[in-house]
């Protein structure tokens, strides 16, 4: 049996008198996209700096296509194809010079460096943009060249660091595109971090990370699933209050949740105008709709997703 993509096992990372990452444990398949989903201080920019190489965890190990993290970096190293959140591209260079500049730096050179070159600027449609400065470049387009470049030496697993951050639905969408095609073209593995719970909704496998621990893993549709339910959310001023006061008289389970009241059902449109009926005066609005992986972080953590 071969080894996972990314094995990750027992993980703890501690900063000083704060624990970053409190004994993570999970494994990846080849060949899929797995969103790493929390909120900003849950952990993932933590997890990312250590499956890529560049930090050394507390305890635990991390390993790519079987080679340890601390001590098979460079190994691990060949494996990998890294995009940061942070641009890693020279604006005074053209697309095609900062692919050329990489890879010689891999140890690339002459003709078949060329033909690499090409080959990952026409996998992510950018080849006829080779000679431009990236500094022309849009947002979304200058988020191409850098899988174009990352490309360059074929790595097994890429790992993605908010990839979209700072782009419009637009490129948002055309970077998902990209990432698709080039799994089913190359049979890579797809690993990211995001806050944006629609982009989790669009991987394979969603891991949910809040606090340094995973609170949810699976399939999008099987998380939602487990809440199952439709969910009810209350406008009101005093949450505390309306929740105890709907479990009295209506005999339903309600918890207030950062401002808001929630409530599953089974048939949330149905309930909406016994609430109003029963409190007229304390709802000031309803929101009704099927669970989403913010509704599964809720369930997991007694808290909405910021």
């Amino acid at each position: 049996m071969s080894a996972p993509a990314l094995a990750v096992e027992h993980l703890t990372h501690r900063y000083a008198d704060r624990t970053a990452l409190d004994d993570v444990s999970f494994d990846i398949a080849a060949g899929t996209t797995v969103a790493i989903l929390g909120p900003n201080g849950g952990g993932k920019s933590t997890l990312f700096r250590i499956c890529a190489t560049l930090l050394r965890p507390t305890s635990g190990t991390v390993r790519v296509a079987g080679a340890d993290v601390v001590r098979q970096p460079a190994e691990a190293r060949r494996h990998l194809g890294v995009v940061f959140q942070s641009p890693a591209l020279d604006n005074r260079l053209t697309v095609r010079e900062n692919l050329l500049h990489h890879g010689r730096l891999h140890g690339l050179g002459g003709e078949p460096l060329r033909r690499a070159a090409d080959a990952a600027l026409q996998r992510v449609r950018l080849d006829d943009r080779a000679d431009d400065l990236v500094l022309r470049l849009s947002g979304g387009l200058r988020r191409r060249a850098e899988l174009a470049k990352v490309l360059l030496t074929r790595p097994t697993v890429l790992l993605l660091d908010e990839p979209t951050t700072g782009l419009d639905p637009g490129a948002r969408r055309e970077i998902w595109r990209d990432l698709a095609v080039l799994r089913a073209q190359t049979g890579g593995t797809v690993v990211l971090t995001t806050h944006l719970l629609d982009e989790a909704e669009t991987a394979d496998r969603v891991l949910i990370l809040d606090r340094g621990r995973i609170v949810a893993d699976g399939a999008p549709e099987a998380l939602t699933r487990q809440v199952g339910r439709d969910v009810i959310r209350l406008e009101t001023a005093d949450p505390q209050a309306l929740a105890a006061a709907i479990s009295a008289r209506l005999s339903l389970p309600a918890t207030a949740v950062d401002g808001d009241v929630r409530i599953e059902h089974d048939e949330g449109h149905r309930l909406v105008p016994a609430l109003f009926e029963a409190f007229p005066a304390e709802i000031r609005a309803v929101h009704v709709g099927r669970p989403t992986l913010e509704d599964v972080f809720v369930r997991c953590t007694g808290r909405r997703f910021e």
